[in-house]
């Protein structure tokens, strides 16, 4: 695979949750096998409370003022960076070795073109906003994607294989959100879901966790293959011989193991665990919180129209997780064991079009189109942001295996819902959509954007793990695409 490409494989799960009923006792009272497990669960072993980071740590609590739009935000994430000119900016006038063979398509709304693969986003067209000239200036996954994902530029720029840690340490999204204002209910503010994103060798991608805020406002990552048969998500998943008393024993358990170790606390680390575990512990014996992640809750006709992919069924749970109360859901596109090594999820280096025809554009359009359907149609649009964006474009001429190259001067991104304008397309590229041409928006900007929609002030300040005030934007909110 090309050294710029993504990656193959998904890493495992961390080890999963083990409660188990009492064998012999100590003199105390505890069985031996409760003191090493519950030990390994408390210290060192358990998934679900390094999840349950303590948003309020570091962060300032400061819930969205009453004039926010947005409840909450959907970040449709297609990573690899999907052609603008087959999607959202087709240059049907442009010589063929730049149009594609891809044509474009009439929308709903006059005068507005979409790429003709994309007949069910072009019948949504008045509910979407679509800005033609992104640009990050940067032409490599992991440096452009931290840039997107952060609104914050890599340093160096054009960096791949980059990993996070100083100086490229600011915050995803998710964590901004979550530092902003408290979760609602046992849910956490911001999710990741069904898998993150790194590189061919294996580096992640900078920009997907808390950086500089900490490990405590890491946005969750809930690893998932949604579309399976077997589908479950493994951080809300128990032994089939644990029961609900059973938990209710080992939480108690850990309680007295914990008073016991107050002594040589000091650090804080078992206090601020011990918050934690009240809270993994809540969720794991709520059935509320497990039934969010329960997608045969939904008619299958409607999961159909979501598309039973590994993509459309996570959009759909992220519709859910949304309506129970999470604030930043980002669904990243899923990369699936069949991906071509050549030209993996969005990275059409090679056969562009065959790719889009048959693997990329169906899948998405239907996916996104039915989640302004179904959101429509439950009242939630209004009230939620739908983003869908990624790293960067695609070169304008193709290249000598008939794909396209990475390209950051220019690309598009869509927006929907809560406070954006529908009906709306801002900016614009040459015309071989290779430059902005006016109406530049740069990552800061749409930062700054999705703040300003979810209600938070654009000049708020969070703090960092050493207490210093840093401010959540650097970019220009683009008040031409509100409604």
């Amino acid at each position: 695979m090309r050294r710029a490409s993504l990656a193959g494989s998904i890493l495992k799960a961390p080890p999963m949750l083990s409660i188990r009923g009492p064998g012999a006792l100590l003199c105390d009272g505890i069985s031996r096998r409760e003191v090493i497990r519950v030990g390994a669960l408390g210290l060192t072993g358990l998934s679900l409370p390094q999840l349950l980071a303590a948003e309020r740590t570091h962060g300032i609590d400061r819930p969205p003022p009453k004039s926010a739009r947005a409840k909450s935000c959907i970040l449709l994430f297609l990573m690899g960076g999907p052609p603008q000119h087959s999607t959202w900016d087709p240059k049907p006038d442009a010589p063929a070795e730049v149009r594609g063979e891809i044509g474009p398509l009439r929308t709903c709304v006059p005068g507005i073109q979409f790429g003709e693969l994309m007949p069910k986003l072009a019948a949504h067209a008045d509910k979407l906003c679509v800005l033609r000239a992104v640009t990050t200036g940067d032409n490599a996954h992991s440096s452009s994607g931290y840039y997107m994902l952060t609104g914050r530029p890599h340093a160096p720029m054009n960096a791949e294989n980059a990993n996070p840690g100083p100086p490229n340490n600011w915050p995803n999204l998710g964590s901004v959100v979550s530092a902003l204002a408290p979760p609602r209910g046992e849910l956490p503010g911001a999710v990741r879901l069904p898998c993150h994103i790194f590189n061919t060798d294996g580096s992640v991608w900078p920009g997907q966790d808390a950086g500089s805020l900490g490990r405590n406002f890491d946005p969750w990552l809930f690893r998932c293959t949604p579309a399976s048969v077997d589908y479950k998500v493994p951080e809300f998943t128990l032994p089939l011989d644990v029961s609900a008393d059973r938990l209710i024993f080992r939480h108690h358990l850990l309680q007295e193991l914990n008073s016991g170790f107050t002594r040589v606390d000091h650090s804080n680390v078992l206090r601020q665990y011990d918050g934690h575990t009240e809270r993994a512990y809540s969720l794991l014996s709520s059935a509320g919180g497990r039934t969010a992640f329960d997608l045969a809750r939904e008619p299958d006709a409607l999961r159909e129209r979501y598309g039973m992919t590994q993509f459309g069924q996570s959009v759909l749970l992220a519709r859910r997780l949304v309506e129970a109360g999470v604030r930043l859901v980002q669904v990243n596109w899923y990369r699936g064991p069949e991906e071509p090594t050549d030209a993996p999820c969005w990275d059409s280096h090679a056969k562009e079009t065959e790719r889009l025809k048959n693997v990329l554009i169906p899948p998405m359009d239907a996916a996104f189109a039915a989640l302004l359907d179904d959101l429509t149609q439950r009242g939630l649009l209004e009230e939620t942001l739908v983003v869908c964006l990624s790293e960067f474009g695609r070169t304008p001429r193709f290249n000598a295996r008939a794909g396209r190259d990475h390209w950051g001067h220019v690309f598009s991104i869509a927006l929907a819902g809560g406070g954006i304008r529908g009906g709306v397309i801002y900016g614009a590229s040459d015309r071989l959509g290779a430059q902005p041409k006016d109406g530049l928006a740069r990552p800061e900007d749409i930062t700054a954007t999705i703040f300003q929609c979810l209600g938070f002030e654009t000049d708020a300040e969070i703090q960092d793990a050493q207490r210093r005030a840093l401010p959540i934007t650097r970019g220009r909110v683009l008040d031409e695409i509100l409604a």
